[in-house]
């Protein structure tokens, strides 16, 4: 299984990766990369207004025929335009250094399309707003076709990903079917706590993930005796460490095993491994708060697992990526053998013979999806057939 990879720099590939497994349609996406091909041959850094632009642009046409199909009353292909034209736009705005020039703008049109695209299609998702610090977190309550109290799974962002490419990669979709609802929520350093609150990011992901805990509490449709959490990415952190400090989790899991993220950034200073972003140093500053390198790598010292896992005692599952070109096979295998009072603990390696074996499943998320969701079923009380 490959990634494709039609620039010469793996940031502008995984960029275009991400958007085809959240649903972009390969025509379109053609069109947008062949004026930025000769753009992407000065670096990841360089030329990434371009590339925005051209992004900008698919998703305000697709915006515009969306408006056409509302005048005809065709709300379920306007929404289909509309979920589109948000992928775009937050693939175009991640690729950004922070403080860019039309930023801003093109995150806040993709909440908007994003809001109606999914209102005018009828998808069983809502947006939900809590107390955090001072401040607000959101999320999308993702709903299963059940009758009463069903399961629940927190789904939290990596390091550059956003509650609506969460949405959009179709894990929900896969719960849903397995009985169980979802949760994808913009934590602190990520989405709209990161852009729209000023809240940054935390090691101590217990602090934000108890918060939608006892959110879900409340909610009549959710068992809180079935409440899971996993992550994607850097959530390969937060899910784990979230799990091992709260204590009314019943199962996690992680998308890609980022045990000591911390030691990742020493290899990167040493340009080991590839980089998830363009810019990265400044916009790792940004998701921490940092003034400088010295600030941003104190508030990250704590971004290791180690000393950690053996807090959870319930069941976990750990998935990484054969040949993951960011982070290491080897932390998986780390998360894994901490994991030591774990009454079922598994690790699953995505192979070439299937594929996902790319970082979080870039070049094929459907295995990831289906793996994750089949261990929720398993170990919250969902099912895996109809």
């Amino acid at each position: 299984m490959a990634l494709f990879e039609p620039f010469p720099n793996y940031i502008w590939n995984l960029s275009v990766a991400i958007a085809m497994e959240n649903g972009g349609r390969i025509g379109e996406i053609v069109d947008m990369i062949a004026p930025l091909k000769a753009k992407a041959q000065s670096g990841a850094d360089a030329g990434t207004a371009d590339f925005m632009a051209e992004w900008v642009k698919m998703g305000d046409k697709l915006v515009s025929l969306a408006e056409e199909d509302l005048a005809l009353g065709r709300e379920f292909s306007a929404g289909t335009k509309l979920k589109r034209a948000t992928i775009y736009y937050l693939t175009g705005e991640r690729m950004q250094a922070h403080g860019s020039a039309g930023r801003e703008q093109t995150y806040a049109k993709a909440l908007d399309s994003f809001q109606r695209g999914t209102r005018f299609s009828a998808d069983p998702v809502e947006r939900v707003e809590i107390p955090y610090d001072g401040k607000t977190i959101a999320a999308y309550f993702h709903r299963a076709p059940v009758e009463g109290p069903a399961p629940c799974v927190v789904y939290c962002n990596g390091l550059d990903s956003m509650k609506e490419m969460l949405w959009l990669g179709g894990f929900p979709e896969a719960l849903a079917k397995r009985g169980i609802h979802t949760l994808c929520v913009d934590q602190p350093g990520t989405g709209e706590a990161l852009r729209l609150q000023g809240l940054n990011a935390t090691p101590y992901s217990e602090q934000w993930a108890s918060k939608w805990v006892d959110w879900l509490e409340t909610q009549p449709e959710v068992d809180p005796k079935r409440i899971g959490m996993t992550g994607i990415s850097l959530g390969g952190h937060f899910a784990p460490r979230a799990v091992a400090y709260e204590p009314r989790f019943a199962s996690g899991a992680a998308w890609g095993a980022n045990h000591n993220w911390r030691e990742v950034q020493d290899k990167r200073m040493a340009r080991e491994g590839e980089n998830p972003v363009p810019h990265y140093w400044g916009h790792v500053y940004w998701v921490f708060g940092a003034k400088d390198h010295e600030d941003f790598l104190a508030k990250s010292n704590d971004m290791n697992l180690n000393g950690h896992l053996d807090r959870i005692t319930v069941p976990f599952l750990v998935t990484h990526g054969a040949t993951d070109r960011q982070i290491s096979v080897d932390y998986a295998h780390q998360s894994y053998a901490q994991l030591v009072n774990s009454p079922r603990r598994e690790l699953k390696i995505f192979t070439a013979r299937e594929g996902g074996v790319e970082h979080v499943g870039a070049d094929n998320m459907s295995f990831g999806n289906d793996y994750i969701a089949d261990w929720f079923a398993d170990t919250l009380g969902g099912h895996a057939k109809a």
